[in-house]
């Protein structure tokens, strides 16, 4: 492999074969393209993959995949549901293996704010000249508490006491640096009374918790913290998954302009469609699904299933290729 001058550091190549032929490998928690030190594009020679925080499935060691089920409308029927304050334990840890090995919740809430401060510290400096670093923390707190809601650069700009194009500057290290994901809105060009605006996910629950103070107790006393903390754990649950399923998908919402929504919509390169509803509660009602049927109406014979994930331990049909499912049915046992 050629040199990649990486500005005298070499912190970046963790594995590097030197056998003509085999396979070189870069890895690490930034996008290496993004390293405005390296100027070679590699170009033919290299192949990206994404590398996220650990799945369910990964840390039960369940080969099963969701997403690959659900284009071929079937669920995999959990045998021991999580539900309650075991499903809440499950969401305030995440999947980084470092907190995922801690069982201690003070060490894991530790853990995470090193973890962002060494990023903001360090790993932002690899990618950008930033002058005031001790704004980035306060405007990544500020997206924390934003999680799963349309993407607003004004109000958080704001919240920060900076302008409108610093937030959108940051907001684009912050996804460079796999903290935030984006989702775009899901449209077609007839329906055009849809909202075209991005919402914004952390891409880890449990570091979302230890930013802004979530823990179990707090959540067993307001039920109401609970609803963005879980929409952000199944998003980043399905984030994950897709990137070793057998079915490709893109990964959107879907909002229109009465306010009826969809929390996550994916879309096979066919064109098939599966929506997925997130509640944070142990019932569900047929109001539930108001945005999933119209989806079904919008996409016709592409919609494949619309369910939505429930802190309950049945499945429980509510008409054509809808349903409620059990939230531990993403992994599966």
């Amino acid at each position: 492999m050629d040199g990649i001058p990486l500005g005298g550091r070499n912190e970046h190549v963790r594995t590097f074969a030197v056998e003509k032929h085999r396979t070189d490998r870069l890895v690490d928690q930034v996008i290496i393209l993004a390293l405005p030190t390296i100027s070679d594009s590699l170009a033919g020679r290299m192949e990206v993959v994404t590398l996220l925080p650990l799945a369910q499935s990964e840390i039960r060691r369940n080969q099963s995949n969701f997403l690959d089920s659900a284009f071929a409308g079937t669920v995999i029927v959990p045998r021991n549901p999580m539900v309650g304050n075991a499903l809440i334990e499950r969401v305030l840890i995440g999947g980084y293996p470092e907190m995922v090995g801690r069982g201690d919740p003070r060490r894991r809430s530790a853990w995470a704010r090193e973890y962002i401060r060494a990023i903001v510290e360090r790993d932002v400096r690899e990618i950008a000249d930033v002058e005031r670093l001790d704004q980035m923390p306060q405007l990544l707190r500020a997206l924390a508490h934003h999680s799963g809601q349309l993407l607003n650069f004004t109000q958080l700009a704001g919240q920060v006491g900076i302008d409108d194009k610093t937030a959108r500057r940051y907001i684009g290290l912050f996804e460079q640096l796999f903290l935030v994901r984006r989702i775009e809105p899901w449209y077609r060009n007839p329906l055009k009374r849809l909202v075209k605006t991005p919402k914004l996910l952390f891409l880890d629950s449990g570091l979302l918790a230890a930013l802004v103070g979530l823990t179990i107790d707090r959540i067993s006393r307001d039920r109401g913290l609970f609803g963005s903390l879980l929409e952000t754990f199944v998003a980043g649950e399905i984030l994950r998954l897709a990137t070793w399923s057998e079915v490709q998908s893109t990964c959107h919402h879907y909002r229109d302009k009465d306010q009826d929504e969809v929390d996550i919509v994916l879309e096979d390169e066919a064109g098939n469609m599966v929506a997925l509803e997130v509640k944070a509660a142990a019932t569900v009602i047929a109001a539930d699904f108001k945005g999933l049927r119209k989806l079904a109406v919008a996409t016709g014979r592409a919609f494949k299933a619309g369910w939505v994930l429930y802190d309950g331990d049945k499945i429980l049909p509510f008409g054509d290729n809808l349903a409620a499912i059990p939230l531990s049915c993403l992994w599966g046992d």
